[in-house]
C-alpha cells in the first residue's frame, strides 16, 4: 500500500473507532433509536469509503502489476480476489 494511502485510511479508521465508541455510548445511555441507527449508517458508509480506497489502490498497483508482469497464473488469481471480494461487499 503507498504510504499515502496508508495514512490516508489509518485517519479515517481512527475516526471511524471513534464513531463507535461513541454509538456505544449512545447505547449505554439509552440514546433515541433512530439516532443510533443514524450514527451507525455513518459508519458504515464511512467504512466503504476506506474499503474504496484500498480497493483503488490495490487495482492501480497489485492487480496492474500483474497485469504488466505477463504471468496469467497471477492475473487469473488477482481477477479471481477481485470478484470475490467485490461479491461478498454486495451482502
Amino acid at each position: 500500500m503507498r504510504k499515502d494511502i496508508k495514512a490516508s485510511c489509518q485517519k479515517r479508521l481512527s475516526r471511524i473507532e471513534g464513531q463507535v465508541r461513541g454509538l456505544a455510548r449512545m447505547v449505554e445511555d439509552d440514546r433515541y433509536c433512530i439516532d443510533i441507527v443514524t450514527q451507525i449508517s455513518a459508519v458504515r458508509a464511512a467504512l466503504r469509503r476506506v474499503e474504496e480506497e484500498v480497493l483503488r489502490d490495490h487495482v492501480a498497483h497489485c492487480v496492474e502489476h500483474a497485469i504488466t508482469s505477463g504471468n496469467k497464473a497471477d492475473q487469473r488469481q488477482k481477477i479471481v480476489e477481485l470478484m470475490e471480494v467485490i461479491g461478498r461487499s454486495d451482502r
